[in-house]
């Protein structure tokens, strides 16, 4: 079994001061200055315990010893690290195609598979903390996601992440995850989405071309009809938009309905997602209600995503096995899962394929996994 590497791991923490946020850079690439040396953490894997320290900062005395994983910190990456925490958290690897700051955990919606079910905290503190992220991330980043929660909710603070990823990153796509509810309001619209919209992609979920099943997967009353007219706004914007279907018993009923759909009344949209589930959150306790095998929604999947592509809709399907699929899907499958929760379970062992699947989350037992998983054979693949 192939096992991700996680984003956290414990090691001994000296020297922190509340919380610090530190980019970890070998000691050739930290003497080059191009990160301020108190924000750097001079990592030297040679050493026993793989041991880094400040570089040239000794007064600040930060140091991490005898890490636990020794694969989840490389040079490159930015930890996390909190007064009195043995903690190590991993807040941007470098090489990794999934990058993700978390915004808030506040949500305005609650929907029945969220795999990051909302709280209702204060958490605006996160906002500093992403900033100087931000200022740490390696400066040729293709793309860098912001995730929630609901990432509107925080208002101008989302505006200002905008604003500090254009200074430090110019060069770097922000791929935001957000609903689209509250940009509804041309006000707010107008703020938060004419900022860069050559590099900034709106992903927002629409699940159902009708209303009563996009808010009763929404668990928001006028979910559908707020999250049309905040599409709208971004459209009269000019901005961005990537429109996203998570595929499960709920959804994939209308699926083909909701192609014509997006076609006919959304045609700015950029991308469409077709995406399968990932079991965890309220996922898993609403599993009788969301639970489909793959394979019996095939029919639907295929009539949707031929239905967008032949109408020159880009068009991906995302989080699925290549098993599960018809080879002539295959060029339209995407490895979209993060990497650090990334499995490959033992019946994955002598697939030809396996390099190029987008394999399953780690959260998918055996009770998620559909009846057509299998190794392939190269004979199958050459076929």
């Amino acid at each position: 079994m192939r096992q991700p590497i996680g984003l956290h791991t414990h090691a001994d923490v000296r020297g922190v001061e509340g919380v610090q946020i530190l980019k970890v850079l070998a000691s050739d690439e930290a003497l080059r200055g191009e990160y301020d040396c108190r924000n750097v953490l001079v990592w030297e894997a040679d050493l026993p315990g793989a041991a880094g320290s400040i570089n040239g900062r000794s007064d600040r005395g930060v140091s991490i010893a005898n890490v636990r994983d020794k694969r989840v910190i490389q040079p490159g990456d930015i930890v996390r690290l909190r007064q009195g925490s043995s903690l190590v958290s991993v807040v941007y690897r470098r090489g990794s195609k999934a990058n993700t700051l978390f915004a808030t955990e506040r949500c305005n919606s609650r929907c029945v598979m969220c795999s990051q079910p909302p709280r209702d905290d204060d958490d605006s503190w996160r906002v500093a903390e992403l900033e100087q992220t931000i200022s740490l991330v390696d400066r040729n980043e293709i793309q860098l996601g912001i995730t929630g929660g609901e990432p509107t909710l925080l208002g101008s603070d989302l505006g200002r992440l905008v604003d500090v990823t254009a200074h430090c990153l110019p060069d770097t796509t922000l791929h935001v995850l957000t609903n689209g509810r509250l940009f509804q309001h041309r006000l707010f619209a107008s703020d938060i989405a004419a900022r860069r919209p050559d590099h900034v992609v709106w992903a927002v979920p629409l699940y159902a071309d009708v209303a009563q099943i996009h808010d009763e997967v929404v668990e928001a009353p006028g979910s559908f009809h707020e999250t049309l007219d905040g599409l709208y706004e971004l459209g009269r914007l000019g901005a961005r938009v990537e429109i996203r279907v998570v595929l499960h018993k709920m959804t994939v009923g209308r699926l083909p309905q909701l192609a014509s759909f997006i076609y006919r009344r959304l045609p700015f949209v950029e991308h469409v997602a077709l995406m399968g589930l990932e079991p965890m959150g309220f996922a898993k306790r609403n599993r009788d209600r969301l639970w489909i095998d793959p394979v019996d929604y095939m029919p639907a999947l295929e009539s949707a995503l031929f239905h967008l592509l032949n109408r020159g809709m880009t068009t991906s399907i995302y989080n699925l096995p290549l098993c599960v699929l018809p080879s002539h899907l295959w060029p339209f499958a995407e490895q979209s899962i993060s990497d650090w929760k990334n499995l490959y379970p033992d019946e994955c062992e002598g697939c030809a394929v396996v390099d190029r699947c987008a394999g399953f989350f780690a959260s998918a037992g055996s009770a998620w996994r559909s009846r057509a998983v299998y190794p392939m054979k190269a004979e199958e693949v050459a076929v």
